[in-house]
């Protein structure tokens, strides 16, 4: 009875643990970390001191992903790192700290061998969750998970990587990816512009000023002027500034300005949203034209939508 009792028990821990629902124990110096592209470009130092001193002081209270990859020739096994990049470079600090045998080994999850899409997908969604990653560093990874032959293109990589998001939130990912495509080897501190300010360099990019863009900022940083985030917008906003007044219709001198017509608040020329927002579709003698209006229309919104329309009305 025993016997029977404890083959059941071994056949329930091997399908346990190759469904990756074990913790394991596993050296550091088994772990791969650039086995994938990361999604966290920059590290706070004060967050990074804090959990090496919390570590240090009560270990690691939550285990790390990996998965298994080709052992080495001499059959040691290799685990790539899926999720847990900060605590596992916290416990690399302290094994360098200390140099003995406290701090070699790490509280682990191994997870099934599937496909690399999994993994990044897993990565990206411990990271929504536990940091503010930026919209640069979104569209940065969703470029890099294509570059490693994980998803066949940029939008099928946002529309995985972030299938929880709005299609809002998805399309400026896939601004920003476009940006990283574009000017991610010139930049230094793409991962500080703010979302509105990524939008406007992306808007400069589809008007067709990316080489100026680049040359700004290959002559800024030759002269060194580039050092900080700030420096380096100020490089890119002339460039910008021009495209946006390439962009303004201008305004023949003498006509008099004509009030908009009239429209008709029936059919599908007028729209009302739940969230307040009025659609209107209609034409003057010159164009088509659609207006928003509502309260919660703003510059961010209509940044959205205008993105949104390129996008659909660009050739591919």
């Amino acid at each position: 009875m025993r016997a029977a009792r404890d083959t059941a028990d071994a056949e329930r821990y091997r399908k346990a643990l190759a469904a990756g629902l074990v913790v394991q124990e596993l050296r550091l110096s088994d772990i791969v970390t650039d086995a994938m592209s990361r999604d966290r470009m920059y590290v706070d130092p004060e967050e990074m001191d804090e959990m090496i001193s919390s570590i240090r002081a009560h270990g690691v209270r939550l285990p790390i992903e990996v998965f298994e990859t080709d052992p080495l020739p001499d059959g040691t096994p290799q685990y790539a790192l899926i999720s847990g990049w900060r605590r596992l470079t916290a416990m690399t600090a302290l094994m360098v700290e200390k140099r003995g045998e406290l701090f070699t080994t790490i509280k682990a999850i191994v997870r099934p061998r599937g496909h690399v899409a999994d993994a990044y997908i897993a990565m990206v969604e411990e990271n929504e969750v536990r940091s503010n990653l930026s919209q640069y560093e979104r569209g940065r990874i969703a470029v890099l998970a294509v570059g490693q032959g994980a998803f066949g293109s940029v939008e099928e990589a946002v529309n995985a990587l972030f299938h929880a998001g709005s299609k809002a939130k998805r399309s400026k990912i896939r601004a920003f990816a476009e940006l990283h495509e574009e000017l991610g080897d010139m930049l230094n501190h793409a991962d500080r512009l703010s979302e509105r300010q990524g939008l406007r360099v992306v808007n400069a990019i589809r008007a067709g000023l990316a080489s100026h863009l680049r040359d700004a900022l290959e002559t800024g940083q030759a002269m060194g002027v580039s050092r900080d985030a700030a420096a380096e917008w100020a490089l890119m906003e002339p460039v910008i500034v021009k495209s946006e007044a390439v962009d303004k219709p201008s305004k023949a001198p003498g006509r008099p300005r004509q009030s908009p017509p009239r429209r008709t608040e029936v059919g599908d020329t007028y729209v009302r949203f739940a969230n307040g927002i009025t659609m209107v579709r209609d034409r003057d003698s010159r164009s088509h034209y659609i207006r928003l209006e509502g309260r919660i229309v703003n510059d961010e919104l209509i940044d959205i939508v205008m993105t949104e329309i390129r996008r659909l009305l660009e050739p591919i």
